[in-house]
């Protein structure tokens, strides 16, 4: 063991005191915190909102206190395709509560199969911790919400308005995964009792009754809007009613994508990832008997590339970063000069994207929208676009700007049409997948 000595303490301060401008340094973040005292001005010049590649799109939507980024993205991808396909306003948007309702009414299901599966584990085996940690959350993925429509449908915000808690959803989550929790120790203790499948069954029916009233009372019953009547001006001020619609007839019409076509592509560049090979996570997804998570891994410029012949034929692009390092959340700005702080504090904060995930220092947390890139005279990327679902007051009216050294380092996961795929590409991406830990950083949920 390495114990630290008082005489180290001794050569540390002096070591300390005589860095350059420390005690100017020591004010300046001690008043002003880290990031703004280390703001460099120098990223918001070289950051300009200016592409040569930009997809229409309208006013930013805004998934206030709640974990809904993936859902947000996803809609918004969908929403960008309606508007233009029916003229409808920029103000349009689809119903995200009532995505999360059956996102988490069926990540319970998910939950309760996983603890059968697992029921003749102990309870401190890794598995089962990492299940209980979390029974369910507002996080999820590409494939987590092609599975809830491809069920379920969608249907316009208008006809299934935020509740208060869909958009501050932290009480409910600490709530229900209680509840969760619960019926964890019941299922278990059946399984221990050698109950057969009929009797779990019935259990886990009766589970998904309550919480289908949980639900209902939280965000609304989804069975008002099995049939809905939708109602809206174009923007040429021309009044349309369409009656008698289904969530899925409102898809199929309103938005009218095939989300098999569209795929989950990866830059993962760890030893345990080959490229151009598919991977998927072990206990993870939300719809029993639904689309599974599936990703493609690639190697960056083809990474990259991808997303940028997506947004040439005018289609935005759903993707996952991770949102922590180096973003100024005022400017909007995603770049990794934004804050100086190794000049600043005499540190090195260099890692690889291998080693930021080997070492368990990045993943995806956040989901948003490419909607434009600037490309170089070779056609190489600048800078990207950047819908946000934070509201207009972050950013740009909503918007960001990401460096392309940013979305390098930074940028885990795009989903795009496989018509992009080279025919190499198309036959690996159909290839059955690898299936990875359920702690896999390609397991997170944005």
């Amino acid at each position: 063991m390495t114990e630290i000595s008082l005489e180290q303490i001794k050569e540390f301060d002096k070591g300390f005191k005589s860095f350059p401008a420390a005690n100017a340094i020591h004010r300046a973040i001690s008043s002003n915190g880290i990031n703004k005292a280390t703001l460099d001005p120098k990223a918001a010049i070289q950051s300009q909102p200016v592409f040569s590649v930009e997809v229409k799109t309208g006013k930013v939507a805004n998934q206030m206190a709640s974990g809904r980024c993936w859902m947000f993205a996803a809609l918004n991808t969908m929403r960008h395709h309606t508007a233009d396909l029916f003229n409808i306003s920029d103000k349009f948007e689809l119903s995200q509560s009532y995505t999360f309702f059956w996102d988490k009414f069926e990540k319970a299901n998910y939950f309760y199969n996983n603890v059968v599966k697992t029921a003749d584990l102990p309870l401190d085996d890794r598995k089962v911790s990492y299940l209980m940690a979390t029974p369910q959350q507002d996080g999820g993925q590409w494939d987590m919400i092609c599975a809830i429509i491809e069920k379920y449908g969608l249907v316009p915000q208008s006809v299934f308005p935020e509740s208060y808690d869909s958009s501050h959803s932290f009480p409910l989550n600490r709530l229900f995964n209680r509840k969760l929790r619960k019926d964890a120790v019941e299922l278990r203790a059946l399984a221990a009792q050698k109950s057969n499948q009929a009797e779990i069954d019935e259990k886990i029916k009766e589970f998904n009754s309550d919480n289908y009233r949980l639900l209902s009372l939280v965000f609304g019953d989804p069975a008002d809007v099995a049939h809905f009547d939708f109602e809206y001006r174009d923007e040429d001020k021309n009044y349309h009613l369409e009656k008698g619609l289904t969530p899925k007839s409102f898809f199929e019409k309103f938005v009218n994508q095939n989300l098999e076509d569209y795929v989950s592509i990866i830059n993962a560049p760890t030893a345990d990832k080959p490229y151009n090979k598919t991977y998927t996570i072990e206990n993870l997804g939300n719809v029993v008997g639904g689309r599974e998570v599936k990703h493609l891994n690639v190697e960056l410029d083809t990474f990259k590339q991808l997303a940028v012949s997506q947004l040439k034929d005018g289609q935005s692009v759903w993707f996952g970063v991770d949102m922590g390092p180096q973003v100024d959340r005022d400017s909007g700005i995603m770049d990794l000069d934004n804050f100086a702080q190794e000049d600043a504090l005499g540190i090195d904060l260099g890692l690889s994207k291998a080693e930021q995930l080997d070492y368990g220092d990045s993943l995806m947390t956040h989901a948003m929208v490419l909607t434009g890139v600037d490309l170089d005279e070779n056609g190489k990327p600048l800078r990207w676009k950047v819908e946000n679902s934070w509201g207009e007051k972050a950013g740009k009216n909503g918007y960001f700007v990401m460096s392309d050294a940013w979305m390098s380092l930074y940028a885990y996961q795009v989903v795009v049409n496989k018509k992009y795929l080279s025919p190499e590409l198309a036959q690996a991406q159909s290839a059955s997948p690898k299936i990875l830990d359920p702690w896999d950083p390609m397991g997170a949920l944005a």
